[in-house]
């Protein structure tokens, strides 16, 4: 308790009472109220970076959901021969800093290059734009190879706690593999579900060190404001608005456990319906 209260609660109680003040030229730290959230609240560059992000979400986590579930499944099944090798093969990933896949995936889609644009000039053809138009899915696949293997874990734990019992009876009835799947397996997986959604709702929302690095390679493209967690990167240790950015962060904050809370809330009342 004294390391979290230390690492954690001052650090957040200084950063909250730091955002209620402005810096000025002319008198310092000048106390402003909530001056610096109704600014962010109508913050153009926030909006739209938390809009960005919004549709990262929609279109990333049902794909990376989808495959691990897949992968869970599959490896339950006792069907897939060499399953612990195929086990850590997807896990391997997540053990990868997200710096280190950032920079591998990064050179693999340099327009000059990186081998998919080599290989597309030998049979004439023309690159995908990975740096340009598509770089939010780029950004998207990133992540997705990073925490397939992660989130297929912790379904694939949930499978093996499930009773045998249910999978004996439901094939004393006829119930065959993909029966029981879809009968059985996927709604006792519920909890692990939400739990993983949870994790990509937050961790979706703090996008950071993907977009960072790759900005590196399109700085066009990834502007300061790509993403929130970018934003307030660049408000405090770029425009030195170091009040305005703990502001920013504390919004981005209320957004995410609004946005998880909706989603918890809109999960139960349908598991309850």
């Amino acid at each position: 308790m004294i390391a979290f209260t230390a690492m954690f609660l001052v650090p957040l109680a200084y950063a909250a009472w730091f955002s209620l003040f402005r810096e000025q030229m002319i008198g310092g730290n000048v106390f402003v109220g909530f001056e610096n959230y109704t600014r962010a609240f109508t913050d153009p560059q926030l909006i739209a970076g938390l809009g960005r992000v919004a549709l990262f979400f929609l279109i990333q986590v049902p794909l990376m959901m989808a495959l691990a579930l897949f992968f869970a499944l599959a490896l339950d099944s006792a069907l897939l021969r060499l399953s612990k090798t195929v086990r850590l093969a997807i896990f391997m990933p997540y053990a990868v800093p997200s710096v280190v896949a950032a920079l591998m995936w990064g050179f693999l889609y340099g327009p000059d290059f990186g081998p998919i644009a080599q290989l597309a000039d030998k049979l004439g053809a023309t690159a995908p734009d990975f740096l340009g138009d598509l770089m939010l899915g780029s950004i998207a696949n990133i992540v997705t190879w990073e925490f397939t293997g992660y989130n297929m874990i912790l379904l694939y734990a949930a499978l093996r706690a499930i009773p045998t019992e249910l999978y004996e009876a439901a094939a004393v009835d006829g119930a065959g593999p993909w029966r029981t799947a879809w009968s059985i397996k996927i709604p006792l997986l519920r909890p692990a579900l939400v739990l993983c959604m949870v994790f990509s709702v937050i961790g979706s929302f703090q996008l950071f060190n993907e977009p960072s690095i790759m900005r590196t390679l399109a700085p066009n493209v990834i502007v300061a404001d790509y993403t929130p967690n970018l934003y307030a990167y660049n408000l405090a240790f770029v425009g030195q608005e170091y009040n305005y950015a703990a502001a920013v962060s504390f919004v981005l904050g209320f957004v995410i456990m609004a946005g998880s809370y909706l989603f918890m809330l809109a999960t139960n009342r349908r598991s309850r319906s």
